[in-house]
């Protein structure tokens, strides 16, 4: 047997048991920088972390471009994509008291990375993960739901009684946005590109919905929209008074986090806060699962990694 130690815990295993498989990214670029390596080091929680057996894995879009080089946040090579995580706690370091090993949690956050059969958190990136979702459902929570939450009230200052658009609304983030927007009073109008995504969306709290495929379905709402470069007129900005907000999770302060925590903790506890689990996809087939979220013809649901 082996014992490794590391400031106040100690994780003990069959010599030859202490490597896992990980997803190594050693350069930016296509899906195939994913390499899937069986001989990575099982990582071990310092003082205020934690350490997680991965049962699920959420995938995002933004992992994508971050992987392909295109976005403005680039972690050092190499590196192991993977934020929001679902699985159990295996050990926890010194000062960690609200956990203990055998515990159910989720993630929207981790250190070492997502992509792998075991994963290092700090403990104020954890959360206790209730029996009303599994873990599949409890991987699909951080990002989407806590982009959704800080967009909608703490970027966009959304109240009861208002209308919001979800546009692109059957993926994770878009989910997350109607069933958060329903459940505090506002009137949802979400789009979709396919009739299957456009009756999940209506399933998870928006009012009406329209395809955005379709030429004409501007005449049917007030939309603007752009996931490319588009041009702006101040004046037109000035004439109607509207605000044009950026939303970055990455660049919340704790305070803000504590705050989405706090509202969807509750919300799963109410039990309005059900992710959609989308397509889903083992470990082994995580360049496929890249390849196949760039090039979807339309969302259904969070794409999730299976460990």
């Amino acid at each position: 047997m082996e014992q490794r130690r590391h400031t106040g815990v100690k994780i003990t295993m069959a010599t030859g048991r202490n490597v896992m498989r990980a997803v190594k990214v050693s350069e930016f670029g296509g899906p195939e920088v994913l390499k899937l390596l069986s001989d990575v080091l099982l990582p071990n929680p310092k003082e205020n972390q934690v350490l997680i057996k991965v049962q699920a894995c959420g995938v995002n879009p933004v992992e994508t471009y971050i992987r392909s080089g295109a976005h403005a946040r680039k972690p050092p090579l190499p590196y192991t994509p993977g934020t929001d995580v679902a699985g159990v706690i295996e050990a926890v370091g010194e000062h960690v008291t609200v956990f203990k090993k055998g515990d159910r949690v989720f993630t929207n956050g981790t250190i070492s990375g997502g992509y792998a059969d075991y994963t290092v958190a700090a403990a104020d990136t954890v959360f206790p993960l209730s029996d009303k979702l599994n873990f599949k459902q409890g991987a699909a929570i951080g990002i989407p739901y806590f982009t959704a939450y800080h967009a909608l009230f703490q970027k966009g200052h959304a109240k009861a009684g208002e209308t919001v658009l979800v546009h692109g609304a059957s993926g994770g983030v878009g989910i997350a946005a109607c069933q958060i927007a329903r459940a505090y009073g506002l009137k949802v109008l979400g789009t979709a590109g396919t009739e299957e995504g456009m009756n999940i969306v209506l399933r998870n709290g928006a009012h009406k919905m329209f395809n955005h495929r379709e030429a004409d379905y501007i005449d049917n709402i007030k939309i603007v929209g752009s996931r490319g470069p588009i041009e702006i007129n101040p004046r037109d900005t000035m004439m109607k008074e509207s605000s044009i907000i950026g939303v970055s999770l990455f660049s919340a302060t704790k305070k803000l986090m504590y705050e989405c925590e706090t509202a969807l903790l509750a919300g799963i506890e109410a039990g309005w806060l059900k992710p959609v689990v989308g397509p889903e996809y083992p470990l082994e087939k995580v360049v496929k699962a890249h390849e196949d979220l760039i090039n979807s013809s339309g969302a259904l649901g969070k794409m999730v990694l299976l460990m």
